[in-house]
């Protein structure tokens, strides 16, 4: 009898606790959804504010051979940089799928600086499955660009500075916004002056096909919209003390050789025409990244001016 008012007491418990459970659940549930952003921003202000292991290049590759811990933590990074990638790209895909639905928009409003659409002839079967296909490729690359940046940032966050991952944080948003300025510059004052210079350059009359035309266009725009982000990597790269004003100012000249190939390289043309449109931006650039390099290296000494004086102010102390 004893044993059967004990098993009674112990369903009545269990019972009793899945009934209790029953009725917390609602009340945990809620607050773990309000709690959830404070903790989230929480985690992420310690993200910010936890200062990198101060460990030299040098030692980590030395021990790659003798020390098992280092090499375990070469494929940790290994690892989270596949999975930066995997993430960068399953966004990419996505933002390209969803550009499928106004692909054919944006076809149009890139073919404007021509009078449209249907001044663009298709002489292949693929070519215009292929345009569409490029189309939506550039704008879902404009459009994943700034989650591409912020994973970026967040694999090389871990060994920078509570100073250096706040900067590149910020620098997310201005990115984006320099890609697109580079963009809409190479759309609304490159092209309208480039493409009736190449269209009238000869009497030889103009039959320009969609794929040329869209292959011009697209690859000018992003490659100058890409460039645009010089000033920006410039003034972080600096923050960082890994490049100097003085070098950037001393070495122009190679800059400018270096941008001439570069300029050969990613110009869908031979002529030297084309060649000078993408020249320019870039030498600008390249001289405004100076200006940030300096404003970037002043703020650098500055800080640690205050950094060597609040050492000897505790000192002292």
């Amino acid at each position: 009898m004893r044993n059967f008012f004990y098993r009674l007491g112990q369903d009545i418990l269990v019972y009793v606790r899945v009934l209790a459970a029953f009725i917390v659940f609602p009340f945990k549930l809620i607050f773990h959804i309000v709690a959830f952003p404070f903790r989230a921003l929480y985690q992420f202000n310690q993200f910010l504010n936890t200062e990198p292991e101060e460990r030299p290049i040098a030692d980590v590759f030395s021990d790659l051979a003798t020390d098992k811990n280092t090499r375990e933590g070469l494929w940790e990074q290994v690892e989270a940089l596949r999975m930066h990638l995997l993430r960068s790209a399953l966004m990419l895909t996505l933002t390209v799928v969803a550009a499928f639905g106004f692909a054919q928009e944006a076809m149009a409003f890139l073919a404007e600086p021509v009078g449209g659409l249907q001044n663009l002839q298709a002489i292949q079967v693929t070519e215009e499955i292929g345009v569409f296909m490029r189309v939506s490729m550039s704008v879902g690359v404009a459009l994943a660009f700034p989650y591409i940046a912020f994973e970026i940032w967040y694999f090389a966050a871990p060994g920078l500075k509570p100073r250096e991952k706040k900067l590149g944080l910020v620098g997310i948003p201005l990115a984006t916004l320099l890609f697109l300025t580079g963009v809409a510059f190479t759309f609304y004052a490159l092209l309208p002056a480039a493409l009736p210079f190449l269209g009238g350059f000869t009497e030889i009359s103009q039959f320009w096909t969609a794929k040329e035309y869209f292959n011009f266009v697209t690859g000018i725009m992003f490659w100058i919209g890409l460039f645009f982000e010089f000033p920006l990597v410039i003034f972080v790269l600096t923050s960082m003390g890994l490049v100097k004003p003085q070098i950037l100012a001393e070495q122009w000249r190679l800059a400018v050789v270096i941008i001439a190939i570069l300029a050969a390289a990613i110009t869908p043309t031979v002529d030297p025409v084309n060649m000078g449109l993408v020249m320019l931006p870039m030498i600008l650039l390249y001289f405004i990244s100076i200006g940030f390099s300096y404003i970037a290296y002043a703020g650098r000494k500055r800080n640690h001016a205050e950094i060597e004086e609040n050492a000897q102010d505790e000192g002292a102390g």
